[in-house]
């Protein structure tokens, strides 16, 4: 007769328990539409104990006021990353618990905000990398990624971005998961000039790109190739284990990504700047030769070869790769771009001794000499600076470097023709 007592004791506790959570709730909800989020947030942690014991309707309406309370605090800019992840973790909850049910009641809504949580941090990031804040925009990026992992560009761009930031510590996880998901980014870009704005936009699909084409908002369609990124990502990931201290590491995550992908010549690349990093010129050498015998007509296989050479200090080489790379791609725009970098180098050592020289007749008579080498190495660029800008009018760094070269050589009337078209 006793234990009768007892049972019945304890669903009453339980009830009045579950009376307690609703009130929580409700005043919770209260205060989130009277604008007092953080005061609602309070109400549900005091709460947060007893939701596990509580209906599947309730726990979710519990999470729903919680991240709905969340996303007002990040809208209105209060800790906005921290709290639009607390936010989604919330969401997340609700999804689970209503798919467990069986009865969706606020998971579509949910759903919305996920999407909508996932573009204020990406747009967030993008913003914080601008301000030169990457560290801050690879931890929003890295957690657009974690709401919704098919998206693994996102992962890409935070690894990508902590390099960036010389965040090595931040960056390696990254590119670790990276190595283990075999993300290669490689696919297809489907592009068109928006008629209104004048920039170029990007599609999902081919199918969207020329429906707007034909609706008439955008003109001049073309379809890109996207190269694979495994190349970067493995020199990267290389690299940082370098940095550590861990070269037989970084080696090891080398040879690992080209037996998993044998095809992909940018890894052999990678591997052969790892070994030029490390000194070892014979290994670097064979690499190289190991990746001209599978694509001598890949021009940016061959540009990305006289990159390292010029990495190396190998200048004829570099010269070389750059020139081969022409031949394949007459229109290949970095190479000339890299070809003009190259030669100007030839300046620095003439202006440091010109810099030396005194008032005497004979150093004036040796810096005459001087004046006409580095006016000699100015003319060798121009061809390079000329194509390069015709090729890409929009990039400020090569009118600028070609209008200094026309003002050195006191080229007035092609200084000026340049000067009206930036």
């Amino acid at each position: 007769m006793k234990s009768k007592y007892v049972i019945l004791a304890s669903a009453l506790l339980i009830s009045v328990a579950t009376f307690a959570q609703k009130d929580q709730i409700k005043s919770a909800e209260k205060a989130l539409k009277g604008g007092d989020s953080q005061g609602a947030i309070t109400i549900l942690n005091d709460a947060e104990n007893m939701i596990a014991n509580a209906k599947d309707v309730e726990q979710a309406q519990f999470y729903s006021v919680k991240a709905n309370a969340y996303l007002d605090l990040a809208n209105k800019k209060t800790d906005e990353s921290k709290n639009l992840s607390l936010a989604a973790e919330n969401y997340k909850k609700l999804i689970d618990v209503e798919k467990a049910s069986g009865k969706l009641k606020y998971s579509t809504q949910a759903a919305a905000s996920i999407t909508e949580i996932k573009g204020k941090l990406i747009n967030s990031a993008i913003a914080d990398s601008q301000a030169g804040k990457n560290v801050e925009g690879a931890k929003k990026l890295y957690d657009a990624y974690l709401l919704e992992k098919k998206d693994t560009i996102n992962l890409y761009y935070a690894a990508s971005t902590a390099v960036n930031a010389q965040d090595f510590d931040l960056a390696l996880p990254m590119y670790e998961e990276l190595k283990q998901l075999n993300y290669s980014g490689k696919g297809t870009s489907y592009l068109a000039v928006n008629k209104i704005s004048g920039n170029e936009d990007v599609f999902n699909s081919a199918k969207d790109r020329d429906l707007a084409v034909k609706l008439g908002t955008h003109e001049k369609p073309k379809t890109e190739a996207i190269p694979s990124k495994r190349g970067e990502i493995y020199k990267n990931l290389a690299l940082i284990l370098v940095q550590k201290g861990r070269s037989e590491d970084a080696k090891k995550a080398i040879a690992d990504a080209r037996k998993a992908n044998p095809e992909d010549t940018s890894l052999i690349l990678t591997e052969a700047n790892l070994y030029l990093e490390s000194k070892d010129f014979e290994t670097y050498k064979k690499l190289v030769g190991e990746a001209l015998e599978k694509e001598p007509n890949n021009a940016d296989l061959v540009f990305n070869l006289g990159v390292l050479s010029a990495n190396a200090k190998n200048n004829a080489d570099a010269e070389k790769y750059y020139l081969k790379a022409l031949e394949i791609n007459p229109n290949y725009t970095n190479a000339y771009l890299n070809l003009a970098a190259l030669k100007l180098e030839a300046e620095k050592p003439i202006i440091d001794e010109m810099n030396k020289l005194g008032t005497s007749a004979k150093d004036m008579k040796r810096y005459d000499v001087l004046k006409a080498q580095r006016e000699n190495v100015f003319r060798g660029v121009i061809p390079y600076l000329k194509k390069a800008n015709e090729l890409d009018p929009k990039n400020e760094d090569v009118s600028k470097t070609l209008l200094g070269v026309y003002k050195a050589l006191e080229m007035t009337a092609e200084a000026k023709a340049l000067k009206a078209t930036m």
